[in-house]
């Protein structure tokens, strides 16, 4: 009877209430009258800020509800705000793939239910250069990129950008693997046998090696999963970054040297971006053009595109060169022999 009371008088009440708003609309007199925002809170990003620290950013101040990480962690202290930082009572290890089942309200009452995978803090990326890129697939060899550790460290939350798959998101993320200096890493841009596996622990020939997929004992072997063209010596460019988007190194290759504009717009996007990251060089100082880049005319299957190891990095096509024919190397040291085209 109360409710119904209460519901009648609430009916009485609202006409007169919405006419005098006189000034307003009438969806915006409900809304003032039922006090209820019409914003809502967005969900934006999380992030690893340290081993201990997790920032989630939503577009307005919030209050957690709940949360709840899948390992289970067990948390210290959550402040909320827009900026909710969330601190664990342990330290996690670098570079793991979490996820987090957040529940938050704002003052208004909205709620959010965000289910968000991370990757956790690594503050141990090795130092590395890319020393070898297949462009071309002739099944079963596959195109890869091949990297040359200089430092050890844990390769967790490594990120692979190719440029024809853009920039936003990147191609690969790297589990945690410890790596030692010296160390092949070989990034297979297919995969063709299921049996294959990420050879993230200390045995670096898990994958057992065979001629069709290339996987040498001695290095360490990841492979992107599905067979898709991800790479073309027509244009390209391939970059890694850490956590924070810093680029650790890079390459670009055109198949012709003419023009001074890339013709496809993401390959114009990366050059702008490694050009103002210091990444690869132009000759006039900006962003670098086809006539910048490693000439990739004359790789084919068996002819890489390889850096000259004994030289610095000068981050310029000046420290590449093609291979000879059946000289391509995943994961050994780049063979020496130089492609040279007949007169």
């Amino acid at each position: 009877m109360k409710n119904r009371l209460r519901f009648l008088l609430w009916g009485i009440a609202l006409p007169s209430l919405i006419n005098s708003a006189c000034s307003c609309s009438t969806e915006s007199a409900l809304q003032q009258i039922l006090s209820v925002s019409a914003e809502s809170p967005v969900f934006i990003g999380c992030k690893a800020v340290s081993s201990r620290e997790i920032a989630f950013q939503f577009s307005l101040p919030v209050t957690v509800s709940s949360l709840i990480f899948d390992p289970p962690q067990e948390i210290d202290e959550i402040r909320d705000g827009d900026a909710v930082m969330v601190t664990l009572q342990d330290p996690l290890p670098g570079g793991e793939r979490i996820m987090a089942d957040i529940l938050v309200e704002d003052q208004r009452g909205n709620t959010l239910n965000v289910l968000v995978p991370f990757r956790t803090r690594n503050e141990n990326f090795p130092s590395f250069i890319i020393t070898e890129v297949r462009t071309e697939y002739s099944k079963p060899r596959v195109e890869f990129v091949e990297l040359k550790m200089l430092t050890a460290g844990n390769l967790g939350a490594l990120r692979m950008f190719i440029a024809a798959s853009g920039l936003d998101t990147p191609l690969f993320e790297f589990p945690p693997a410890a790596v030692k200096a010296g160390e092949y890493v070989v990034v297979h841009l297919r995969t063709l046998d299921p049996a294959v596996v990420n050879e993230t622990g200390n045995d670096t020939g898990a994958t057992p090696y065979t001629k069709e997929n290339e996987a040498q004992p001695d290095a360490r072997d990841f492979w992107i999963p599905e067979s898709k063209k991800l790479l073309s010596k027509k244009a390209g460019a391939v970059f890694f970054t850490d956590q924070d988007g810093r680029i650790i190194d890079a390459i670009i290759f055109s198949e012709s040297a003419a023009g001074s504009v890339w013709q496809d717009e993401k390959m114009a996007q990366a050059a702008q971006l490694l050009g103002e990251a210091g990444a690869w060089a132009a000759a006039d100082g900006g962003a670098p053009s086809p006539a910048d880049a490693v000439l990739s005319r004359n790789t084919t299957v068996t002819r890489s595109i390889c850096r000259d190891e004994a030289a610095a990095d000068r981050n310029n096509a000046a420290d590449w060169y093609i291979a000879a024919t059946s000289c391509a190397s995943p994961g050994k040291p780049n063979n020496t022999k130089r492609y040279v085209p007949a007169e």
